[in-house]
């Protein structure tokens, strides 16, 4: 690393770029932002693809903040950029008057742990960028989580770069306390408009396919769409935006004393060149616009949240609680008061009622209700101008009062029939082979079968058969989605189901345990007849015990040892034969 320090104001130019699927690490490129202006650098933050590419070769200093989503594939706002730098014409030395660092998140029990950050990592070194600063990568698994390896690796960073870059004499950090709104309110309205989503569809069914007495609402959700659409491909994704409740919002206002104010419209006016409004957003707003539509008020609040309230208590033990849980030492305080029971921001607001949030402050306290993503369960050759979705409704208990709702899931389950919702679509991670004849193993307990549904339908509409699926639930009585579709297309010679019903014997059966007593099968199928696996379904232990029971039935019916199995399998893995999309 270059030891030279740089004086010249102009040096102090630094560039945050981020790559975010669903808002964390635009927080943490956000936070880091906010650090690097009171340190008086020249900041300017973007996601990836709405930076303009072109000047990349100007840039003196960046850092890159970058999430992982699907099989280790990029965020969706930072695929151009990566496509972009990826050119095999650009020169090897394009990027040499750069100096960078690049901090990854992602979940370690992922086979793809962190990738987008390590393949941006390697090739802007190929490119001739320098690094002053060890890739970082943060873990959900962690129980702080990406905060668990964010605040060391950030904290590390600053002191790197505060003696490449020393403040002028007399000049000093900025306190803390000193802040900067995210806007100024101009108080001038303009039209309406909202241009994020292209479509839209009208709700025709949201049916309960959960036993009543069973203690998980899972509903089966078909949509007819409104107008022309171009048909979706089986595995594609719909993105939906949600909202808070009316009545939810109502009772948040009357909280926070903003009833009187809540309909005033104003216009939105950035307070730094780098802000940008969301393009979806209506240029004339109000506070009661804002928190149903667009304002995130029921999520668990990150770190950020607390920070920012910390400034605006004037009950000092409110403030003095605060301040020590954004603390290195107040962490574990902050993960037992908030993580572990999934507390939620309006509650927090309610524990710390001193707090008085200015307007001009809101959108730099409270997160943007983030869009969510739900696997189409649907063939479109199979059902033309119709989106099914197969959604569980999020409702549990914690050592709180209140059960824990999810923002999404509310809205959808209170959605009256006929309801019109804008929508988008987006290519999912796993595609089917093109070859019909091939056979596939679709694992997908829980909602993972949501998008099994989908390739079952397609191939079933080419006249495929070779469909084998591997379905796991609780009680075949109370949680069995689909049984009907799935006991027709077996009477029809057009699936194979394996079922593992956990609860309904003493020794507890899981869809690992069905592969491996299915060794023989499936040593056929993926070997002797090339076959394609698919594995959905939430990312906590059931992914890497399914991959443990496929190097069981390779090591066992390929007679190979660990060393071999795990080859194999990563060979398949490679070529695409086998191709997971699981969520946390």
């Amino acid at each position: 690393m270059d030891d030279k320090s740089h004086n010249d104001s102009t040096d102090r130019q630094l560039l945050i770029l981020y790559g975010s699927q669903t808002g964390c690490a635009q927080d943490s490129a956000e936070r880091t932002a906010r650090e690097a202006r009171r340190r008086h650098f020249r900041v300017r933050i973007f996601a990836m693809d709405e930076y303009d590419r072109t000047k990349l070769i100007n840039e003196p200093l960046v850092i890159f903040i970058c999430s992982t989503t699907g099989q280790g594939d990029e965020p969706d706002n930072m695929k151009k950029f990566w496509k972009f730098l990826l050119r095999k014409n650009l020169p090897n030395d394009i990027l040499n008057q750069m100096k960078f660092t690049v901090f990854g998140q992602g979940d370690s029990s992922y086979i793809r742990y962190n990738y987008p950050a390590k393949k941006l990592w390697k090739r802007l070194l190929q490119l001739g960028a320098e690094s002053i600063y060890p890739r970082g990568d943060g873990d959900d698994q962690h129980f702080l989580g990406q905060d668990g390896a964010f605040d060391p690796w950030i904290q590390g960073l600053w002191d790197v770069l505060m003696k490449m870059y020393p403040l002028p004499a007399g000049v000093d950090i900025i306190p803390s306390e000193d802040l900067y709104p995210f806007f100024i309110d101009s108080g001038v309205p303009l039209s309406d408009e909202s241009t994020e989503y292209e479509y839209t569809v009208r709700l025709a069914s949201n049916q309960r396919i959960t036993a009543t007495d069973h203690f998980q609402d899972v509903r089966h959700l078909e949509f007819a769409i409104e107008e022309p659409f171009i048909s979706y491909d089986p595995g594609d994704i719909m993105v939906v935006r949600p909202r808070n409740l009316k009545k939810d919002v109502d009772s948040f206002l009357e909280m926070m004393k903003w009833t009187d104010i809540a309909d005033n419209p104003f216009v939105l006016v950035p307070n730094q060149e780098d802000y940008k409004i969301p393009k979806h957003w209506e240029s004339r707003l109000t506070l009661r616009l804002l928190f149903e539509k667009y304002l995130d008020i029921f999520s668990t609040p990150r770190r950020s949240f607390f920070e920012f309230l910390s400034y605006f208590t004037t009950n000092e033990d409110q403030t003095e609680k605060l301040r020590e849980f954004c603390s290195a030492e107040g962490q574990d305080d902050l993960y037992a008061y908030n993580q572990r029971v999934r507390r939620t921001i309006v509650e927090v607001l309610h524990d710390f009622s001193s707090a008085t949030i200015p307007i001009n402050y809101i959108l730099d306290v409270f997160p943007m209700i983030q869009p969510r993503q739900f696997s189409i369960s649907s063939a479109s050759s199979m059902h033309s101008n119709v989106i099914h979705l197969t959604v569980a409704i999020v409702n549990y208990k914690t050592l709180l009062k209140s059960p824990r709702r999810g923002v999404c899931t509310k809205w959808m389950e209170t959605l009256e029939i006929g309801s019109v919702i804008p929508f988008n679509v987006i290519k999912g991670t796993m595609r089917l082979p093109r070859d019909s004849g091939i056979p596939v193993i679709l694992i997908g307990p829980g909602t993972g079968v949501s998008v099994m549904k989908a390739f079952i339908e397609d191939r079933i509409q080419v006249g495929a058969t070779e469909n084998y699926l591997f379905f796991g639930c609780r009680y075949h009585d109370k949680d069995y989605y689909y049984k009907n579709e799935w006991d027709t297309y077996v009477r029809e010679g057009q699936l194979t189901v394996f079922v593992a019903c956990s609860r309904d014997q003493d020794k507890k059966i899981y869809v690992q345990d069905l592969i491996k007593q299915n060794a023989a099968l499936i040593w056929r199928l993926v070997h002797d007849q090339g076959g394609y696996v698919y594995l959905s379904g939430r990312s906590d232990k059931m992914p890497a015990a399914v991959i443990e029971s496929f190097i069981e039935v390779f090591k066992k019916e390929g007679d190979m040892d660990d060393d071999q199995a795990k080859k194999y399998f990563n060979r398949m893995e490679k070529n695409r034969r086998f191709q997971q999309e699981c969520w946390s």
